[in-house]
């Protein structure tokens, strides 16, 4: 599988050195808020969910919109996150020991089940031509997964370095399946969490709560994450097909 090592983080192939470079080096606002996950999560997601609670809509539709509205710090750099609409939230799949970490900043860690996780990214990896495994058995993958052979690095190694800061006052770590269960509850605790203004909105206003969480369940990101990501495959394979040797 074909991945890429900047400065002794792992990505794969579609990253750019220097935009990988300036996220590790990125100095964090005091009114970032990060949305950090190990690959394959639940960081869409939560990204869903905290852009209806800062802006009560749903992001763009678009992934160049959404991309704007919604930075991936290691894919686009660190000036995709200082121009950002703001309040917004940053996308980050940095482990805590190479994440330029802020008391000031607020960081929200999701997280999942591994073989759940697994199971998906294999299927991401599978899909993306950059990683030059189309022909990759899930076996293969499993073992490349458990030994944290794999872009992001080990999935224990990253979960365990951000579980170990959960009692920090300024990160909430989430569960995907907790998530799943409780939707409501825990889009309300991720309101407190980023300030009492949208929180006190959402318990005053049901109906505001009430189609947030519509907006947001799993089904509707399902459908809405499917489609952007067919549209991503089809683009990068019209890339990668431009890119061979004629």
């Amino acid at each position: 599988m074909a991945l890429l090592q900047v400065d002794g983080y792992v990505v794969s192939t579609a990253f750019v050195d220097e935009f990988v470079r300036e996220a590790l080096r990125y100095k964090p606002h005091p009114d970032d808020i990060f949305i950090v996950s190990y690959p394959k999560c639940g960081t869409t997601w939560i990204q869903h969910i905290v852009y209806n609670i800062l802006n009560s809509r749903p992001p763009p539709r678009g992934l160049l919109e959404q991309s704007n509205a919604m930075p991936f710090l290691e894919l686009q750099g660190a000036e995709s996150a200082r121009v950002m609409p703001r309040p917004g939230a940053i996308k980050t799949h940095m482990p805590f020991h190479l994440h330029p970490y802020s008391k000031e900043a607020k960081y929200i860690y999701v997280t999942r089940n591994p073989y759940d996780c697994c199971v998906s990214y294999y299927y991401h990896t599978k899909g993306l031509p950059e990683y030059r495994f189309e022909d990759g058995t899930f076996d293969e993958f499993f073992d490349m997964f458990l030994e944290g052979h794999v872009d992001f690095g080990d999935y224990f190694e990253h979960v365990l370095s951000w579980y170990e800061r959960r009692f920090d006052h300024n990160v909430l770590f989430v569960t995907y399946e907790d998530l799943k269960k409780d939707t409501a509850g825990w889009i309300m605790r991720i309101a407190d969490f980023i300030g009492e203004a949208y929180s006190c909105e959402l318990r005053h206003n049901k109906c505001a709560l009430s189609h947030l969480a519509n907006n947001t369940s799993l089904k509707a990101m399902q459908q809405s994450v499917n489609e952007d990501i067919r549209k991503l495959q089809k683009r990068m394979k019209s890339i990668s097909e431009d890119k061979k040797p004629r």
